[in-house]
């Protein structure tokens, strides 16, 4: 995922989702009417503002690179910048059984992902800095509640189709290599 350069730019979905504000706020809540002693703006609200800034389209696919969870083999798209994690699985429509994407966070934190434009169920894995898997999660497609992890160690991500890890009988604890090596060695050697 050109990757360390673009590590520094990791931060900002996080961001961006961190002050988007509620789904379905009403409009009258964002512009109040005159009637209500405030002016009339032509500003868009904050919630515009925010969906303006989303993808509106799938990307293409990603750099890839061979990913091992236990003897398990899956081809992984590696989203690295900003704008690659920000679009993530958004408008695509399929995603074959033995492929992910992987998402490498600039420090281990609190992750929280949603599935907005998703149409794909997903599952995703929290992993921490040495890439062991710290939990696993289900996601829906269109959900926009963030599925936050409950370990604040959380450096990686890495969603596969739904049921994946289940269907090849994969738990936490099992620990994600690439072909170059353990996700520290590949990922964060220069750091």
């Amino acid at each position: 995922m050109k990757f360390l350069k673009s590590l520094g730019q990791l931060a900002f979905p996080a961001a961006l989702l961190a002050v988007a504000p509620g789904c379905d706020q009403p409009k009258s809540a964002v512009n109040p009417s005159p009637s209500a002693g405030h002016p009339v703006t032509n500003a868009p609200s904050a919630q515009q503002v925010f969906e303006d800034m989303l993808p509106k389209q799938a990307q293409p696919t990603l750099q890839t690179i061979k990913v091992w969870v236990g003897a398990e083999e899956l081809t992984t798209e590696l989203a690295l910048t900003g704008m690659q994690q920000m679009t993530g699985m958004m408008w695509r429509t399929n995603m074959p059984e033995n492929t992910a994407m992987l998402f490498i966070h600039a420090t281990p934190r609190q992750a929280g992902y949603w599935m907005k434009n998703c149409y794909v169920p997903l599952s995703i894995a929290y992993l921490d800095t040495d890439g062991a898997i710290l939990e696993i999660h289900d996601m829906k497609p269109h959900d926009t509640n963030s599925v936050l992890s409950a370990a604040l160690n959380v450096r990686f991500a890495l969603e596969t189709p739904q049921g994946w890890f289940q269907r090849h009988n994969v738990s936490t604890g099992a620990v994600v290599r690439t072909e170059r090596g353990s996700l520290p060695e590949t990922f964060l050697r220069r750091q």
